[in-house]
């Protein structure tokens, strides 16, 4: 059997399928159910212990109040019962949460009716533990198959097995897709939902050069597709600067999320990390991440970095990476971090104390005013001075129209600028991450350039570093687009280093400049 999608990260792998949602909430039992409760009142007991254990004792008695929620058996046991009497769990769940809600808004008590919500949230996340849980992974080789893949599916499965991945949902410019391709897996989206019937097990292949998941192929097929090239993962211990044709230098750095990628990255020739997203392992976390949870996060990938640039992105929770407990806030992403009292201070702090070996430098997301940026220089200065040290650069990501159009506001504040052309092209094209349409190559549309093209001519008069961090750096149509603009250190997926290393020894900086002119009239016609 056949499924088409659409082709979000190139390649062609063979392995068994691995259709890693459990089966539906709605044909759950009442144990299942039963045990769904217990199971969200337990997770949220260990994270209230976390966080009290890390000196965020109000967080921890949030939390607890929820695992207490999730426990009281006059909430599950009226869903169970339910259930038994031959209603579908899901409805069973949401009835019953809506009725003790109901009950606790009708209160006198505004702190007890205030728990009204809670509730509403605990009976969710029962019904996302039902439908969503992870199945058994096979061994050996597999093919993740699930209605949406998530960057952190990616990233926790790298090194177990995984060979590619096929998702119902999303888009080329999703963050499970740029995960795809900073991992060299091929990725196919939009698939239809009828392979998720599909049984775990069953042989697959994923061709995402032709853009289709095939399941139960002839055997032919299966051997036609050649095992994934086993490469190094030894670092070079002097990657050579990438030279255009002409002898201009271009350093090419790599974009990760995991010490996979970063090892394959630097095995390419990659000089360092230009951006390393700490939020993807947290996309599923119940509460802001404690010092020690990004410690255990960040450690693997520094230590790989001694000697080379590390540039620690600040969390970014925004877009399709809003993790379950920012769901229902008035603020997400940069306001939300810098609102909280310790969120970024406990995240610079990790990022400090392991990154001492490296080249390290801050990155600051969907910048939108220099107040944000002197707010988290405070922060880092502060947490710097507690280590006698001193305070790493700190850059801001441009990804929005409106600080990419008043780049010249940032130049006091910043000390680098990273170009992130994902969300640029987004946000001045009026397109979702998660569309079909998104894409690196829309990086080549004139508005775009204009903005990018601004942006570099203001670093070069402030005499500021800049770079482009976002996928088009590896296109082949947005990359000499963008050396033509005069930008020359990229940051790319890591599987793509080699390709933009090779490329760019292709290229003639005046030939790119010239591209770039006629591309950016183009928009003017």
């Amino acid at each position: 059997m056949r499924y088409a999608g659409l082709s979000v990260s190139d390649g062609v792998a063979a392995g068994a399928l691995y259709l890693a949602d459990n089966q539906a909430a709605s044909d759950a039992t009442p144990e299942q159910v039963a045990a769904a409760f217990a199971e969200v009142s337990a997770e949220r007991a260990a994270l209230a212990d976390r966080l009290r254990a890390a000196g965020r004792a109000d967080e921890g008695d949030i939390i607890a109040v929820a695992a207490l929620i999730a426990a009281d058996k006059r909430l599950a046991e009226p869903a169970v019962a339910a259930v038994r009497a031959g209603i579908e769990a899901a409805t069973a769940v949401r009835q019953a949460a809506e009725a003790q809600a109901a009950a606790l808004a009708a209160l006198d008590s505004p702190e007890l009716a205030d728990r009204a919500a809670d509730v509403r949230q605990i009976g969710q996340a029962v019904i996302e533990h039902l439908s969503g849980g992870r199945a058994a992974q096979p061994s050996g080789d597999f093919i993740l198959v699930r209605r949406e893949v998530a960057a952190a599916d990616l990233i926790e499965l790298a090194e177990a097995g995984l060979v590619g991945a096929a998702s119902v949902t999303g888009g080329a410019s999703s963050h499970a897709a740029i995960v795809a391709r900073g991992l060299g897996l091929p990725m196919v989206t939009g698939i239809d939902p009828a392979a998720l019937a599909a049984g775990s097990g069953h042989q697959g292949v994923i061709d995402a050069d032709t853009g289709e998941l095939i399941v139960d192929p002839a055997g032919t097929a299966v051997v036609a597709v050649q095992a994934p090239q086993r490469r190094s993962s030894r670092p070079s211990a002097e990657p050579a600067a990438a030279r255009t044709a002409d002898d201009f230098e271009i350093t090419v750095l790599c974009n990760v999320a995991s010490a996979a990628e970063t090892r394959r990255g630097l095995a390419a020739g990659a000089a360092g990390v230009g951006l390393l997203r700490t939020e993807i392992p947290f996309t599923r976390a119940l509460s802001w991440p404690t010092r020690a949870e990004h410690a255990a996060k960040l450690a693997p990938i520094l230590r790989l970095l001694a000697g080379r640039p590390a540039t620690v992105r600040l969390l970014d929770f925004s877009g399709d990476k809003v993790p379950p407990f920012l769901r229902r806030a008035s603020e997400t992403g940069l306001p939300a971090l810098l609102a909280h009292p310790r969120a970024a201070a406990d995240q610079l702090a990790a990022a400090l104390e392991l990154g001492g070996d490296t080249d390290l430098a801050m990155l600051v997301p969907m910048v939108s005013s220099p107040a944000e940026v002197a707010s988290v220089r405070e922060l880092l200065t502060a947490t710097a001075s507690g280590f006698g040290t001193r305070p790493p650069r700190l850059g801001i990501m441009v990804e929005l129209a409106g600080t990419a159009a008043a780049a010249e506001n940032f130049t006091e504040v910043a000390d680098f600028f990273s170009i992130g052309t994902n969300d640029l092209t987004a946000d001045v094209l009026g397109l979702q991450r998660r569309d079909p349409a998104s894409g690196p190559a829309l990086a080549a549309a004139p508005a775009v350039l204009r903005l990018i093209g601004h942006v570099v001519d203001v670093a070069a008069q402030a005499r500021l570093p800049v770079s482009v961090c976002g996928d088009a750096a590896a296109d082949p149509r947005a990359l000499p687009l963008l050396l033509g603009l005069g930008v020359r250190a990229l940051s790319v997926p890591a599987a793509r280093v080699e390709w933009v290393r090779s490329s760019v020894s292709g290229l003639n900086i005046a030939a790119c400049q010239s591209m770039a002119v006629q591309a950016i009239a183009a928009g003017q016609e």
